[in-house]
């Protein structure tokens, strides 16, 4: 079997100013080494042979430009059009994709992809599900499946299931009923994650849906909320032989979701930032982790929003590490200076200027990390430690802050632009707690200007009423 893979995978926030640009994305062709670190388990698949095209990743962030999507999609239908025919496709996405100027992004991405290589190509693809599902999507799609956990551990897991599927289908001539519902919700994902009630329960009712032939394969997505689109709301999908058992397995998914879509709350205390940072000070243990949720840079947040850091500032805790301000022009300068300077800088508020200002600070440079890519510096002002980054970075693991001299254990607050913390940064801390910040992914939804989402939607109409109606493809 001939088996092509491919895919775009970025988590857009519309509320940000920052614009994804071609230079963002990390492309894998054909030939290059991360193409085996992405799949690893395509050896186990000896009958089918297996051809690259090009598969853009991009850290998440503000809408995509417009000529950077096109020219991601071009290289990828022409490496497709090159490799005609073909038994099927795997595409490895997203599915919280915005592209300036356009709606439903996917839609476009995948039907392109279907008007080239026909209707008889089977189609697979792998979601975060945190993505925003579509009927587009869902016509030309043969096969959807999602993560079923956030933070996402089973990354590995859903792309070979994806590949599983669709080598199955192909074998035997399956050409999968689906159904799709959706769900009249918009909820972050701090709020969603699979390990606390009520998503860990939820999330562990998809097994039971599934019986391997009737229903192939069952996926719930959170969907992701600041995306201001039509396609914005959770979703139910359930595939398989059988057109009644997908339709009652999404319909029963669906109506778990909503009736706990008041229950899903935040799996630590969510407080201000104030809050959060007495909390961290009154603190007996150490390192008190605390979620700058506002700016979260794997939501999409631009990563120099100053609110957090401009009350630290305040408050002076005598030990804190910030992580991070994205200030290449700051980490210029500091570079400039040295190891020992101590310099006056206007730091931040550049790249998310609508959500922030800039803001003064003095320090000294207390440790320069000289990468080529994205050169790093800690500056020391008055025991307040500030990573600034020349480039967005989220520091999600314990390497990063060795990388900087810094051993996250010997400090006692650690504040990190990011949401639910993942497990990693999780098992550090000893205690922790999400602030409640400004910023392009704000929690405070209803205080979001939304234009385009389909209404009524939870939390937006409270009051609402609703039951599943399952659509069939």
């Amino acid at each position: 079997m001939r088996i092509a893979i491919g895919g775009i995978a970025n988590e857009s926030c519309t509320f940000s100013p920052l614009l994804t640009t071609l230079e963002d994305f990390r492309l894998v062709r054909p030939g290059d080494r991360q193409f085996n670190e992405l799949y690893p388990f395509l050896p186990a698949f000896p009958e089918a042979d297996f051809f690259g095209t090009v598969t853009a990743k991009a850290l998440p962030g503000g809408p995509v430009q417009a000529r950077a999507y096109a020219t991601i999609k071009a290289e990828l239908l022409e490496r497709l059009a090159a490799l005609l025919p073909l038994d099927g496709i795997y595409l490895d996405m997203h599915g919280a994709l915005f592209v300036k100027g356009m709606v439903d992004a996917e839609g476009d991405w995948i039907s392109a992809i279907r008007e080239l290589v026909g209707p008889d190509c089977l189609i697979s693809a792998s979601y975060d599900l945190h993505g925003n599902v579509s009927e587009r999507i869902m016509g030309h799609l043969d096969i959807i499946t999602g993560y079923r956990t956030a933070p996402h551990i089973d990354t590995m897991e859903t792309r070979e299931r994806a590949v599983t599927l669709l080598l199955r289908c192909l074998r035997e001539n399956i050409r999968p009923c689906k159904a799709f519902v959706k769900i009249p919700v918009g909820l972050p994902g701090e709020k969603t994650s699979t390990e606390w009630e009520p998503g860990k329960s939820i999330y562990e009712a998809i097994p039971a849906e599934i019986d391997g032939d009737a229903v192939m394969d069952a996926t719930i997505q959170v969907g992701y909320v600041w995306a201001d689109e039509p396609r914005m709301t959770a979703c139910a999908i359930a595939l398989g032989k059988d057109e009644a058992a997908v339709s009652d397995a999404a319909s029963r998914l669906a109506a778990l979701y909503w009736q706990h879509r008041a229950d899903f709350r935040f799996g630590v205390e969510a407080l201000s930032i104030d809050e959060c940072i007495r909390r961290a000070m009154a603190a007996t243990v150490k390192p008190v982790l605390i979620s700058d949720s506002g700016d979260n840079i794997t939501a999409g947040g631009a990563g120099d929003v100053t609110a957090f850091l401009a009350r630290a500032l305040q408050h002076q805790p005598p030990d804190l590490v910030y992580a991070s301000i994205t200030d290449e022009n700051a980490v210029q300068r500091c570079l400039n200076a040295g190891i020992g300077a101590t310099l006056r800088l206007i730091i931040g508020g550049k790249l998310d200027n609508l959500n922030s200002q800039p803001l003064p600070i003095t320090g000294t440079v207390e440790f320069i990390k000289p990468d080529k890519v994205n050169p790093q510096v800690l500056l020391n002002s008055n025991g307040i430690r500030v990573i600034l980054t020349a480039r967005r970075a989220s520091f999600q693991r314990r390497q990063q802050f060795l990388d900087l001299n810094i051993s996250p254990e010997d400090h006692q607050i650690i504040v990190v632009k990011i949401g639910y913390l993942v497990p990693e940064l999780k098992a550090m801390a000893q205690l922790n707690s999400l602030a409640l910040s400004p910023g392009a992914v704000n929690q405070d939804l209803l205080s979001l200007t939304f234009k385009r989402i389909s209404r009524p939607c939870y939390p937006f109409d409270a009051d609402m009423e609703w039951s599943p109606a399952v659509q069939l493809f």
